[in-house]
């Protein structure tokens, strides 16, 4: 095919997968099949690898995400993307209408639900998607235009457009795609996100898009912020248009009094447990634009609309058992198994109790009658017990794992339970798929269910048996094709040459995450050196504490842990470290303030944490503050924080920052 019919055709594919993909991802309603899809797909990817110059911005095939970026660059918001006042209770909406009503002439509102996601802007310019930030303080947020156009409902060019507009949404997780990534995190043994808005924040600041791709996110867009070219007197027509323009965009209904609002939030409550999506609340806002001019704002939120927060839903069990679970890492987990509760709309039947501290402090017994909930909706927790059944007796874990029989031990300074066993059968499998994970030896093709498949049929046992499999003894097995063998075989020998950094993470190391592994490397470039270092040696490593310090040095004495290293060596892999890699300034321009007890880390860590990452402590609170990071006792630093509408994370979510 000649240049001039590629790009006919390219154009004629890019239109029809456009159309599609719209149908899709915004209507829910396919004109054509999966299969027809992905093989238009293919075409157009064939006719752009045989003519680069003509892959457009705006081609379909750019939203599987490109280079990983060294830092997000800063984006300051023309409109200010402003909060809302939340409200409880039946009462606050009638207040907020009552007021609309006393300075306004027969004022209208609209109805909306409130996405649980993370509040985005979009740029386009002649119909074309130019930029996408974070909402940030309001005023600052962080480009993240790669991380959106992995978004297959957001539009990268509009159907008819102004020559400007700027529009506001909120970029969620479906619970359908939580559910899958959780699993996922679960069996790589690491923290799992606590609930879909999280999960949706930390996959759209990841630096490397093509992750984001892969977390299949999704967007409600509910404002238009600027625009040039259209005129609106009303918010209901501007959603309107926006849909006609290709976005996806909010339901809403139109009320005049206050029991139709509180009937809409009370159908709107009970439908929402039957969403593929997570929302905490329903928005009333004033419909007409002008009368919007006359109410103003605080200097806090707009005057002209309330968001109404659904209240926890908390339900009373019997719980019938504690089963205890053995994770990557030796952990011995209690679980607690209860009668079926629904809760948020779904059956729930279990919930972590995460250790004997936690049992002992709620003094949960077998049989006893236990309130739980959903910590932001999704993830069971046991709140308390009610009262005991006669003659129960307090719970304690084995003292033996209960999976292959060793004595448990708990280490100085830990809350946690472990199995020391290394060879224990349920340590094994997910130590395996943590090695040749994307953050680790990223072993492309040998994911949970590959890797699963390899150890039940005995292929492998440790790490290094992955460097001696054959294509033949792939293609022994039930998943395997000729060209799915060939290609996991040539993508294991790529990984020897990941580097330390990453083989150091891999190797499991407890405390020791992508990061501490670079670190660990910058001052040990190669294994030996790593392999000859004392406690004190490490602990002397900027960012490090006496906990990570230990755990590297007792876990690289181990014989085991030797003997793999030296089978690695032996199977060809890099055993040394290049700058090349180095350096991650995420939290770069940044400053946080801590404030109150974290669960698990000390306040010295965490500052060294955070200042390894570029980003700046400070002792108080001001509009220059990016972060709060909020523990147990927080006091007057987070009330401050609050009203000057700074974000506020917890350990875990500055953790998933840094991961």
């Amino acid at each position: 095919m000649d240049k001039n019919s590629a790009e006919k055709r390219i154009a004629e594919l890019s239109a029809l997968l456009d159309k599609y993909s719209y149908q899709y991802y915004v209507l829910d309603n396919p004109e054509v099949s999966d299969y027809d899809f992905d093989m238009l797909m293919q075409e157009l990817k064939g006719l752009e690898e045989q003519f680069p110059e003509l892959i457009l911005p705006t081609s379909p095939t750019q939203r599987v995400g490109g280079a990983p970026l060294s830092k997000f660059e800063k984006v300051e918001h023309a409109v200010q993307m402003a909060s809302l006042q939340d409200v409880f209770s039946f009462e606050q909406v009638e207040s907020f209408v009552q007021r609309c009503k006393a300075e306004l002439h027969d004022p209208e509102f609209t109805v909306e639900p409130k996405i649980d996601g993370l509040s985005v802007s979009l740029e386009y310019t002649d119909g074309v998607f130019t930029r996408g930030s974070t909402r940030g303080d309001g005023f600052v947020g962080e480009d993240v235009s790669a991380n959106l156009k992995t978004i297959r409902s957001i539009p990268l060019k509009l159907s008819s457009s102004p020559s400007f507009i700027e529009v506001r949404g909120e970029v969620y997780m479906p619970r359908s795609s939580f559910f899958e990534l959780i699993e996922q995190q679960e069996l790589l043994d690491e923290q799992p996100f606590k609930n879909p808005r999280n999960a949706a924040a930390g996959s759209l600041r990841q630096k490397d898009s093509k992750i984001t791709a892969g977390r299949k996110l999704d967007i409600f867009v509910f404002n238009v912020q600027q625009t040039e070219g259209l005129e609106y007197t009303a918010h209901s027509q501007s959603i309107d248009s926006l849909r006609t323009l290709g976005f996806k965009t909010i339901s809403y209904k139109l009320c005049k009094e206050f029991s139709q609002i509180k009937d809409e939030i009370m159908r709107i409550g009970d439908e929402r447990a039957d969403l593929p999506y997570d929302i905490d609340g329903v928005v009333i806002k004033v419909n007409d634009l002008a009368q919007r001019e006359l109410l103003g704002a605080t200097t806090k939120t707009p005057k002209w609309a309330v968001a109404y927060k659904f209240p926890p839903e908390e339900k009373e069990t019997t719980l019938l058992d504690i089963e205890v679970n053995v994770g990557r890492t030796g952990a011995i987990t209690p679980v607690a198994v209860f009668e079926p509760i629904l809760l948020a709309g779904t059956s729930v039947s279990r919930a972590v109790l995460h250790n004997q501290d936690f049992i002992d402090e709620k003094d949960i017994r077998i049989g006893d009658r236990i309130v739980v909930r959903k910590a932001g909706e999704i993830i069971p927790e046991v709140l308390r017990s009610v009262s005991h059944k006669e003659g129960a007796a307090p719970f304690t874990l084995p003292t033996v794992c209960p999976v292959c029989g060793t004595p448990s031990v708990r280490e100085n300074g830990e809350s946690v339970l472990r199995c020391p066993n290394v060879e224990c059968p349920a340590q094994l499998l997910k130590n395996m798929i943590h090695f040749a994970s994307k953050s680790a030896m990223n072993i492309d093709g040998l994911g949970p269910a590959n890797m699963k498949l390899l150890v039940e049929s005995g292929l492998v046992s440790s790490p290094a048996d992955l460097y001696s499999l054959r294509k033949e003894q792939l293609l022994s097995l039930e998943r395997f094709g000729e060209k799915s063998a060939e290609n996991l075989i040539a993508s294991i020998a790529n990984s020897k040459n990941a580097g330390l950094e990453r083989l150091i993470h891999a190797l499991g190391i407890r405390n020791i995450g992508q990061r501490a592994a670079v670190l660990l490397c910058e001052r040990f470039p190669d294994i030996d050196k790593l392999l000859a270092a004392d406690k004190a040696d490490i602990a002397d490593i900027e960012g490090f504490g006496e906990i990570m310090a230990e755990s590297v040095s007792d876990a690289l004495a181990e014989p085991h842990r030797i003997e793999l290293i030296n089978k690695l060596r032996e199977a060809g892999l890099n055993m040394t470290y290049s700058k090349a890699s180095a350096g991650d300034d995420r939290f770069a321009g940044m400053t946080f303030v801590l404030t109150g007890t974290l669960p698990t880390m000390k306040r010295d860590e965490a500052k060294k944490l955070i200042e390894s990452y570029g980003g700046k402590v400070s002792g108080s609170v001001s509009k220059k503050t990016t972060f709060v990071v909020a523990g147990e006792d927080a006091g007057s630093k987070l009330t401050k924080a609050q009203e000057l509408g700074i974000s506020i994370l917890s350990e875990d979510e500055l953790l998933e920052k840094t991961r």
